[in-house]
């Protein structure tokens, strides 16, 4: 199940998108200032991004400029073409100005979710010296092959895809099974040993962190 992040301090805008992507289904997460957002999207894996742009804080066309990892469909009362330019050339990916129609929105939002798919698809996936190349469905570290089991190499994926985010356990188990059904919270560990394991084999670097109570990440020196 894709997961939303809809940032927007309107209550009743609010809780209508939040109705409306709940009935799709969506998962759904909130955030009603700017400073809110930014933290979840380093806690969370986040598929989309709603975002209004008069926010209390932290403006709109800042989260814009400083997150490009995660697409962002705009959803503004700003009309200008001024500011439509200024934001889609800043980042985000769409533009939605308000009133709007909710079966509008559905689509614009399933059209990014295809093009987000369809863009990791195509690209290489990379982190220090590791990288996922998707066409040959491989992993190397430091240019040798790491053989990963399907199940391993669908955990290293999720992770490759959100190199800087928490991914908990429970969006893991989610994510991954859509390429394998050999993964429940009991054997994740054991995958995640694994991982751990071969990895070991190529070099001493850390690659993957737990996060108590949480998940996992990948290693940063710097967090």
């Amino acid at each position: 199940m894709k997961t939303i992040l809809v940032v927007e301090d309107n209550m009743d805008i609010h809780n209508l998108i939040k109705e409306v992507l709940e009935k799709e289904p969506y998962t759904v997460l909130d955030a009603y200032s700017g400073t809110e957002a930014l933290m979840l999207i380093e806690k969370e894996k986040i598929d989309l991004i709603l975002l209004d742009l008069m926010l209390p804080g932290l403006k709109g066309e800042e989260i814009v400029k400083r997150v490009k990892e995660i697409p962002i469909l705009v959803l503004s009362a700003k009309t200008s073409i001024e500011d439509k330019v200024n934001v889609l050339l800043d980042g985000a990916n769409d533009y939605l100005t308000k009133p709007f129609h909710t079966e509008e929105l559905l689509a614009r939002i399933k059209v990014q979710l295809r093009m987000d798919k369809e863009k990791r698809k195509k690209k290489d996936l990379t982190y220090k010296e590791m990288v996922l190349k998707e066409k040959e469905h491989q992993i190397y570290l430091r240019g040798q092959t790491i053989h990963f089991t399907k199940t391993e190499y669908a955990i290293m994926k999720q992770l490759l895809l959100a190199p800087k985010q928490v991914v908990t356990k429970n969006q893991l188990l989610d994510l991954i099974s859509e390429d394998t059904l050999d993964c429940d919270e009991n054997s994740l560990k054991v995958h995640i040993s694994n991982i751990r394991k071969k990895i070991k084999k190529v070099t001493e670097e850390e690659y993957i962190e737990s996060v108590w109570g949480i998940g996992f990440k990948l290693y940063d020196e710097e967090s």
